[in-house]
């Protein structure tokens, strides 16, 4: 280092000297307040400081103290905060860096989260339904509107079930055509209905067991001057358990899903029913009507009318 450099610099003892001075001003009220506020002549301060150092056992020259003097006036050792600007703004970010990456890091936990929760709660199961309806739309219910029609074709032994299995097909397919899934599968769900039934077996037998009437009869509300003539019937597989079968009531035109019912038969049918009962209590002809596998209606083996109830 050159030696000019070196000796323009004031000794370590001198500057720390010079700060005293000047903290001193600024701490002792009488010099660096009110002296100053009444615009005393330096002397009386470079005086009062001398007086000062001096109680403490501490000589200073007078260059210091006018020095201090002086850079009391410049307000020098003293901090000033740097102007507000962008460096500032970046120094404060990083220096407080400590409080906030805490709530920033929370923040962006938040943000993954919410994100995940979305792709993996909504956006996954909108797709994988998608693609569910896609596959029943182009593969799923054409091959049943194939196979279903073709099952039943080879189990219906009468033509009007061919025909509606194929009715049943051509609706499917152009609810298909329209994108309507909604259709296409009231359609599928009519067409495994129409094979179900195709498959079974059963005879219609008639009621005759204690507790339960094996037939009855009715006064129409259309008609009060006639009578309606029903016998109580089960619908037996061969097991020999009661199969439920669904029933439209000529009563009050309900619809019900059960496995006993009153089937209307004429007076004369109802008379023989009670004849054959009234021998020895039971009926011994008891089978009104079967239903063979491949056909749609049941072959009654006696005469019966249209209509049926399902209470009584």
């Amino acid at each position: 280092m050159p030696a000019d450099a070196t000796a323009s610099k004031p000794p370590l003892d001198d500057l720390m000297m010079a700060m005293d001075v000047v903290d001193t001003l600024r701490h002792d009220e009488r010099i660096a307040v009110k002296e100053l506020g009444d615009d005393l002549r330096d002397e009386q301060m470079v005086e009062r400081l001398r007086q000062i150092y001096k109680s403490q056992g501490i000589e200073v020259p007078d260059r210091m103290l006018r020095e201090g003097v002086q850079n009391l006036r410049q307000n020098r050792f003293v901090y000033s905060p740097p102007a507000v600007g962008f460096q500032r703004t970046l120094a404060l970010i990083y220096v407080t860096r400590a409080r906030w990456s805490k709530w920033l890091g929370i923040l962006l936990l938040l943000a993954v989260a919410a994100v995940l929760a979305w792709r993996f709660l909504v956006v996954l199961p909108r797709e994988r339904a998608a693609e569910a309806l896609r596959i029943e739309l182009t593969e799923t219910l054409p091959a049943d509107f194939a196979a279903l029609p073709a099952r039943i074709a080879g189990i219906a032994t009468v033509p009007e079930a061919t025909a509606r299995a194929e009715e049943l097909a051509a609706t499917g397919l152009a609810a298909l055509a329209a994108n309507n899934a909604e259709a296409a599968r009231k359609a599928r769900a009519d067409l495994m209905a129409l094979e179900a039934q195709l498959l079974q077996t059963f005879d219609v037998r008639i009621v005759s067991r204690p507790g339960t009437p094996t037939g009855v009869t009715r006064i129409p509300q259309a008609n009060r001057s006639a009578q309606n003539y029903y016998l109580i019937v089960e619908a037996i597989g061969p097991d020999g358990t009661a199969l439920p079968r669904e029933i439209r009531s000529e009563e009050d035109g309900k619809t019900e899903r059960v496995d006993i019912w009153g089937q209307r038969v004429p007076k004369a049918t109802f008379d023989a029913v009670r004849a054959d009962k009234q021998r020895d209590g039971i009926v011994q002809d008891a089978v009104l009507g079967s239903k063979a596998r491949g056909k749609l209606d049941i072959d009654w083996q006696k005469p019966v009318d249209a209509g049926a109830i399902t209470t009584w």
